[in-house]
């Protein structure tokens, strides 16, 4: 074998050993950004799973208390509203916005019982106070678990190399499910 044939071996050798070196590094990239977008996605499932508890609960509750307060309707409105717009949402944005709509005025609706003595006092409407409650609490643990992990992609997609995985997988920046401003606000209870 000649010189020029073994350097000629030697150098496509290199290439071929820096081509699969940087094919498993362009592989490795691209997979783990799929990973995190459907982390994300499974992640929301999970808060959509905890979001449709409790537009399930809400019309049990809303016939509960209309018993006591029927003159509230607007309230009842504002919830209905909310609900259909949750349910007519095609992204997630916009389903995080009618969430946050609805959760202003469930807060609402929660303090009736303090213009209602007698409501306090029903078992069906506390049954599904409760209900309400342990599942705002799911949505808050859903709602944080989801944060968390489009924070991994976000910061992810944000790096240099995680740019480019993430134009060759052609995705996006997620949406936080940030907190309403009703909840950042206290509620005003009335005696």
């Amino acid at each position: 074998m000649s010189k020029g044939l073994k350097i000629t071996l030697i150098v496509l050798g290199i290439l071929v050993v820096i081509g699969l070196v940087f094919g498993k590094w362009v592989i490795s990239g691209y997979n783990n950004v799929i990973i995190m977008d459907e982390q994300v996605k499974a992640q929301w499932a999970q808060v959509e799973n905890q979001l449709k508890r409790r537009y399930d609960l809400i019309p049990n509750l809303v016939e509960t208390v209309k018993g006591y307060a029927a003159h509230e309707k607007e309230l009842f409105e504002h919830i209905a509203d909310a609900r259909t717009k949750y349910f007519q949402a095609n992204t997630v944005k916009e389903k995080i916005q009618a969430s946050g709509q609805l959760e202003g005025v469930l807060s609402r609706l929660l303090l009736l019982q303090e213009n209602y003595p007698q409501l306090k006092a029903n078992e069906s409407f506390l049954k599904l106070q409760d209900s309400l409650e342990g599942t705002e609490n799911r949505i808050s643990v859903e709602r944080k678990r989801y944060n968390e992990t489009v924070q991994i992609l976000n910061t992810y997609i944000r790096t240099v190399f995680g740019r480019f995985f993430a134009a060759l997988a052609s995705i996006s920046k997620a949406e936080y499910y940030e907190i309403p401003k009703a909840e950042k606000e206290v509620p005003k209870v009335k005696f």
